[in-house]
């Protein structure tokens, strides 16, 4: 029987992952279409308004469904974990309160302003909502992520003996929340993350579509005027994010091992102390003397971690010699049997999954331009099918760097910084809720949400399947005016 710790454990991981799943396209996203839009006031061509709007639709049903997903996401602190909310609520609702009040507002008025501004506003104006909407998407994403790089390594802070909470050494200690190697590590792999999952809807719909309109029609026409210009911008984000996910996340990894050593070693599957390390790709997590296959490159675990491939800088701690240092640290506070290993197999396969997947976009996005090169244009229906399948990868991929990054740090809710700020997930959750309330709600919310995804991927399809509508009339844009003109469609 699961106790309230393990309910109020899954429902935030349920709920934090159904979330994710909207973000990161929202983000990205939002900046490809701002693209698009800057393009038909700077072309004045009709064709990227259409685009514009085609993708514009998305991006407003993604915003709507992740608004609605990530409502419950800042309330469960103080539902389920109230001890958590208490020990560290004045540092960790900071950031959190200036994502709210700042950043949000920002992203819903500008978006609301570019919605029904159109026709209103004069084209620069107009043009500048979607620019700032898209910039309050990321700074909205850099508040929340220095909140959770708080959480995986606590600097700018310190706790008061009387009170028993961590608190903020002023200012500066405000500013090392925000501003820390931890954070914009997150932010720029998360960011990158983010245009990757966007740069691929966006590429993968548009070449299936020019695919679709030359079979269809056996005209090129719509091929090429509207889907191969809006499929080089999706190939050229996942192209340079996935470069930059690939290298953010090298460089991060590297900073795991400094900061949380027992997830750097469940990660990369450290069972051996010692050096020259080779990556294992499979293995029995249940029995780590069992099967495993690793890769035939000499040190190549070892430099992943430390950029050296053998000597003595290649060397790594195993998870068991992590987990005694940790022991004798913490004996005289949670006493000397306590495990401090995070699970295993959610650690080990969730860093394979993302890293493989993260490769493979690469890849997927140099056969896309491949495939778009010159003039020619694959009109093949397995072609086009085959991006289609692409497009969940880089949301698959994001779940579990999520994942990863989440579970990865257990047992700490909060892991041990700079001034012995730390606290374990057992003495985080809130002792007065019990385990049928949680249970309760993580059944209501999982059903809900389980029901917003299915509305939020139907509409998706739905506005995927319809296209554009290359024959209606559209009222030529004057890019030199500063009226802006009506499309009609």
């Amino acid at each position: 029987m699961l106790d309230a710790l393990d309910l109020a454990r899954w429902q935030f991981g349920i709920t934090t992952v159904y979330h994710f799943l909207q973000v990161p396209l929202t983000i990205g996203l939002a900046t490809l279409v701002a693209i698009m839009q800057t393009k038909t006031r700077k072309t004045g061509d009709p064709k990227w308004q259409r685009v514009t709007d085609f993708f514009g639709k998305i991006l407003i049903i993604n915003f709507a469904l992740g608004v609605a997903t990530g409502i419950v996401q800042e309330f469960q602190f103080g539902m389920n974990w109230s001890e958590y909310s208490r020990f560290v609520g004045d540092i960790f609702g900071a950031p959190l309160a200036f994502e709210a009040l700042l950043a949000f507002f920002l992203e819903s008025t500008f978006l609301g302003l570019w919605i029904f501004g159109k026709g209103r506003l004069s084209p620069k104006v107009h043009n500048l909502t979607i620019w700032l909407f898209a910039a309050g998407t990321a700074i909205s994403a850099f508040f929340i992520l220095a909140a959770n790089a708080f959480m995986q390594y606590p600097k700018g802070a310190s706790v008061n003996p009387d009170t028993g909470r961590a608190e903020l050494d002023g200012m500066g200690g405000f500013l090392k929340v925000l501003f820390n190697e931890t954070s914009l590590f997150q932010f720029v792999h998360t960011m990158s993350a983010a245009f990757l999952v966007a740069g691929t809807v966006v590429a993968a719909i548009s070449i299936w579509w020019m695919a679709r309109s030359i079979r269809i029609t056996g005209d090129e026409k719509e091929a090429r005027g509207y889907w191969k210009p809006v499929a080089k911008i999706g190939l050229t984000s996942m192209l340079i994010s996935s470069i930059v996910v690939i290298g953010s996340g090298h460089s991060m990894g590297q900073h795991i091992g400094d900061i949380q050593p027992a997830k750097a070693a469940a990660m990369m599957g450290t069972m051996e102390s010692g050096e020259s390390h080779n990556l294992t790709l499979i293995m029995d997590t249940r029995d780590t003397d069992g099967f495993q296959l690793d890769v035939p490159i000499p040190g190549l675990e070892s430099f992943m971690a430390t950029n050296h491939f053998a000597g003595e800088e290649s060397f790594l701690p195993s998870l068991d010699d992590v987990n005694a240092e940790l022991q004798e640290k913490y004996a005289d506070v949670y006493g000397p049997d306590q495990d401090y290993r995070p699970n295993l197999t959610v650690a080990f396969y969730s860093f394979r999954i993302m890293m493989g997947l993260g490769f493979l976009m690469l890849g997927v996005s140099l056969l896309g331009f491949w495939l778009i090169r010159g003039d020619k244009i694959s009109r093949s229906e397995g072609w086009g099918k085959f991006w289609l399948w692409m497009i969940p990868m880089p949301f698959i991929a994001s779940s579990f760097g999520w994942i990863l990054q989440e579970m990865g740090r257990q047992p700490w809710v909060v892991v041990p910084g700079e001034n012995n700020v730390f606290l374990l997930t057992d003495f985080g959750v809130s002792s007065s809720v019990s385990a049928a309330s949680v249970l309760t709600s993580m059944l209501v919310f999982t059903l809900l949400y389980t029901g917003l995804g299915v509305v939020w991927i139907a509409l998706l399809r739905r506005y995927a399947l319809e296209g554009i509508n290359t024959k209606s009339k559209v009222v030529e844009y004057d890019s030199t005016t500063e009226a802006q003109p009506n499309f009609v469609y």
